[in-house]
């Protein structure tokens, strides 16, 4: 693969291991599943433990389904999802699907899972303007934009006693225990996760998300998923030895 400049991109480095608790923040059900699975299934066989937090349920994410009758299915699908991947733990913020604002209030919600959790690995979604190179890529959504800021902001809120001391109040204490903050899906990957241990749950897991995905595309689903699980895990391959990766860029704190 070469770059827009002629060069051969570097190859992407192993992700740290040295880690026992890491948190997941998503805007929607699918985005962990469309980003990461099949590192989350890797590392949950590996004895650590993730949990995922989504700023919204993605009650706006069917058009043919009301959000009141959308968001309790769509949860049900992302809990059903996570535990094909080892996660037990699944949160919801509530913020409203498609409007998803970056500002404080989500900026707290998410320094509070932060000091509720305290992992050492942060992850998130690409949280810039587009998908794959610019110019030409595909433009990225409100909410991931959102989220995406606002939770490598939050890394450093969560440590900070002086900024939300309300959540301090509440009895959250600070932690300032976040090593890395790790974004899927980002245009300038670094490091990567070899993929193919979590490659069929990685399938299973996008699956899970049936209703999602038949309202999406006329494609058979299990043809959907595995094309595209395999499309997104091979992308990063010709940068780390050939393996199938799930890519990351990652923020060292």
């Amino acid at each position: 693969m070469i770059d827009t400049a002629g060069q051969t991109p570097p190859q992407l480095e192993e992700m740290p291991s040295d880690w026992q608790r890491a948190l997941a923040v998503v805007a929607h059900p699918d985005d962990l599943e469309y980003g990461c699975a099949a590192a989350v299934a890797g590392w949950t066989d590996a004895g650590k433990e993730v949990v995922y937090v989504l700023a919204s349920r993605g009650e706006a994410g069917i058009d043919g389904l009301e959000p009141a009758v959308c968001a309790p299915l769509r949860e049900r699908e992302q809990r059903d999802s996570a535990a094909v991947v080892g996660v037990r733990t699944v949160e919801f913020l509530d913020h409203r699907d498609g409007v998803i604002e970056y500002g404080l209030g989500l900026r707290r919600d998410i320094a509070a899972a932060i000091r509720r959790h305290r992992p050492e690995l942060v992850l998130t979604l690409n949280h810039r303007d587009t998908w794959g190179p610019e110019p030409g890529g595909a433009w990225n959504t409100p909410d991931h934009l959102a989220v995406g800021r606002a939770t490598l902001d939050a890394a450093a809120d969560a440590g900070n006693r002086w900024i939300f001391p309300e959540l301090t109040e509440q009895g959250l204490a600070p932690w300032n225990g976040v090593r890395w903050v790790a974004v899927a899906g980002s245009n300038l990957p670094t490091h990567a996760v070899d993929a193919g241990p979590g490659l069929e749950r990685a399938t299973r897991s996008l699956l899970a998300h049936r209703t999602y995905i038949e309202a999406l595309t006329d494609e058979d689903p299990d043809a959907y998923c595995r094309d595209f699980v395999a499309m997104s895990t091979g992308r990063a391959s010709e940068r780390f030895g050939g393996r199938p990766a799930v890519a990351f860029e990652v923020f060292p704190r």
